[in-house]
């Protein structure tokens, strides 16, 4: 198991494949999948995404006010329909041994807050004598999810709450968690966030802790590496172009705060099947190039990389993506990576990023945003390497390039396809 406080998590989640209506059975063929094919080369975490307490949830779709599975004290429950190992009250415990049992660590998603049909019932407060009613807060409601009330930070009930719930979850194996409707609401819910990091860290477990959605702001960033280990720096991010274009102005903002378990969360990667609940044969509107491009992107930076698509239907382009040893060490040795420049050139938009790799030597990652095939010279100096005694691995092909002198300086030369990118290890 990788360190997060060293490396960025790496696994997978339900949502972009299964979006609310994920059900244990597909939960079970992932975690079988990842055991098998992905987890040797770092992959860990399978995480189950938004209304697992949602009987009737089927799709991407939510379901408004629909009557959420809890205990008798408004703590969530997952729906025995969709996970049957759940009866009789445990909870996740069971398909969290069964992640376990293959090496694995298990992750739920929550909303903050607590479910609006605990507070219509008036429901007690595990340990407490206050109820439902006493710490909620029926006017804060997330805007695009109307399952949960906010509660009062400033309530010691609110604070009893949230322990029992992350005591609940720590009792079931819980690994991860995914908080959601919090992240960009800064500063209007920071009281609530300090106060929920506050309770999930002193439960007794280690877990990850995750916050959603982004975009993050940005001048909360210390506030953020405080209370939690990575945080969305975008809204949900999706297989078109025009999302992944506009994460390396993200990313360059972000980056100076990327490391030491602190870990800027650029989303998903949303590869192979997708949206399955809407069409079976959905897959990823990405091109192979783009692809290539996210996952240098994703890498150098040094993001949380998680899985979005049914693992179980990849392809063998979409393996290799998963398991190229060279960028996955990237992913973890890269160090104070920064965008280098950013420029057009002979119709075509480039872009450089550099980092220091740990073990000594440096990385860069050329990417081609614009639309068509280009050859660029990078000038290593760029880079700050001004020796020509270095070997130059482009570390998707594995190939060695050429290093030329340009004007006096070492340089190399590099094709690019359009939205593409290539990423070398100079040592």
């Amino acid at each position: 198991m990788l360190d997060i406080k060293k490396y960025a998590p790496m696994g997978w989640n339900s949502w972009d494949c299964y979006g609310a209506g994920v059900t244990e059975e597909i939960v079970r063929e992932n975690a079988e999948y990842m055991a098998e094919h992905l987890h040797k080369y770092g992959w860990d975490y399978i995480v189950v995404d938004i209304q697992w307490a949602g009987p009737e949830a089927r799709t991407h779709e939510y379901i408004p006010f629909q009557d959420l599975t809890m205990d008798e004290y408004g703590r969530l429950l997952p729906a025995e329909n969709r996970f049957p190992s759940a009866a009789g009250g445990k909870g996740f415990k069971e398909l969290a041994d069964y992640v376990h049992s293959l090496g694995l660590k298990f992750g739920i998603h929550i909303m903050r807050g607590i479910p609006r049909n605990a507070v219509h019932k008036n429901l007690p407060v595990y340990g407490t004598d206050y109820t439902a009613r006493d710490i909620a807060e029926p006017n804060n409601i997330c805007e695009w999810n109307p399952d949960m009330y906010g509660l009062n930070p400033k309530h010691e009930g609110a604070r009893a709450y949230y322990d029992s719930i992350f005591a609940l979850y720590a009792s079931w194996g819980v690994d991860f968690i995914k908080l959601d409707d919090i992240c960009r609401e800064m500063p209007r819910l920071s009281d609530e966030l300090e106060l929920i990091s506050n309770c999930l860290y002193s439960c007794g477990r280690d877990m990850v802790f995750s916050i959603s959605p982004g975009p993050a702001v940005l001048e909360y960033s210390e506030f953020y590496k405080k209370t939690a280990d990575m945080w969305r720096i975008t809204d949900d991010f999706w297989d078109k172009w025009e999302l992944l274009y506009a994460m390396f102005e993200r990313a360059e903002k972000w980056s100076i705060h990327t490391g030491a378990g602190n870990w800027p969360d650029a989303d998903m990667l949303p590869i192979g099947p997708v949206r399955q609940d809407y069409n079976k044969s959905d897959w990823t509107k990405f091109t192979e190039d783009e692809q290539i491009t996210m996952m240098s992107l994703w890498s150098i930076f040094r993001s949380p990389l998680i899985i979005g698509g049914d693992m179980t239907g990849f392809d063998d382009f979409t393996m290799s993506l998963l398991t190229n040893e060279n960028i996955l060490r990237m992913h973890r040795n890269a160090r104070h990576s920064h965008q280098v420049w950013r420029k057009s050139e002979n119709g075509n938009e480039y872009i450089l990023w550099t980092a220091a790799n740990a073990d000594g030597g440096s990385f860069a990652a050329l990417f081609n945003a614009g639309d068509h095939e280009g050859e660029i010279i990078v000038n290593l100096s760029d880079i700050e390497i001004y020796s020509s005694d270095v070997i130059v691995t482009e570390l998707w092909s594995g190939e060695r390039l050429e290093i030329k002198m340009v004007d006096g300086d070492p340089a190399v030369s590099a094709n690019t396809k359009p939205h593409g990118a290539i990423v070398l290890e100079i040592k």
